[in-house]
């Protein structure tokens, strides 16, 4: 039987969120990939083009949930035993991380007084533990109502953009590569977190970058996304959750020995075995 798709889990960020406090991982998490000052003039169309961002979330929702419905991934929640609490919503926010504290918060922020403020001093206290203590079946229930509020669907995609998406992609234009090498960082900082551990995003660039230039170093593309995806496959075969590495073989990959470097359509890729097509 094949492994179930899993959600993100960011093993860097969980254990510098258990060690610090919110604000201080928050700030950590911001400047987890600090661009270089280099500057490069790309071709094509970044991934920050809101068709190429689409299609990034419809692959990343093939590997985290089996569809490319990625949108109706707002209202999913459950404890997938990780040791990370909750895991919720569109990028995998969970209780044990941070994540969905600052999401909540950032929610109430934009609508006081919502269906979900009430449990901000629980989230609170659950924060570095796997622990349900004051959310349980009522909370699930309740994430499920906020889900259909499209305010709290955009707090889920402002929140992803801040910690996740917007970091990997200004990291990647740095480093001279197009759509396809935006999405490999993109999808790599979602499951190992921001960061410069060994095991996080920043920690898989700097071994690759020991092992090939970037473009903006003067390196090749193809070759530099090589390493980091070798890189990147030494991590997630560390962990149980991650050794599967199918999102990168048989998807990134794919992509890459095509030389598809703008990430353009029709797309064919397999994960878990799973074919998927995006064709347009």
């Amino acid at each position: 039987m094949r492994p179930q798709p899993r959600r993100a889990l960011r093993t860097a960020l969980a254990a510098a969120l258990v060690a610090a406090p919110l604000t201080v991982a928050a700030t950590s998490a911001a400047q987890a990939a600090p661009a270089s000052a280099t500057s490069v003039q790309l071709t094509g169309v970044g991934l920050d083009d809101p068709h190429k961002k689409d299609i990034a979330m419809q692959l990343v929702s093939s590997a985290e949930n089996s569809s490319l419905d990625w949108k109706a991934q707002y209202k999913y929640i459950e404890d997938i035993k990780d040791g990370r609490g909750y895991t919720a919503g569109i990028i995998g926010f969970c209780s044990g991380t941070g994540d969905m504290l600052e999401l909540v918060q950032h929610y109430t922020d934009l609508k006081p007084g919502n269906v979900l403020a009430k449990y901000l001093p629980a989230l609170k206290k659950v924060n570095g533990t796997d622990s349900h203590a004051g959310l349980g079946s009522a909370f699930e229930k309740d994430w499920a109502t906020a889900a259909k509020d499209t305010v709290f669907q955009q707090a889920q995609n402002d929140e992803r953009d801040r910690v996740y998406f917007n970091p990997a992609v200004k990291q990647a234009k740095s480093d001279g590569l197009r759509a396809l090498g935006q999405f490999a960082y993109y999808d790599a900082i979602v499951m190992h977190g921001p960061g410069n551990s060994s095991d996080s995003f920043g920690g898989i660039r700097a071994a690759a970058m020991k092992k090939a230039k970037t473009p903006a170093q003067g390196g090749d593309e193809a070759t530099y996304l090589k390493a980091f995806l070798d890189a990147r496959k030494v991590v997630m075969k560390k962990e149980e959750a991650h050794s599967d590495t199918s999102r990168v073989d048989t998807e990134q990959l794919v992509f890459l020995n095509a030389r598809n470097f703008d990430l353009n359509p029709p797309l064919k890729w397999k994960v878990y075995g799973d074919s998927y097509t995006i064709n347009s």
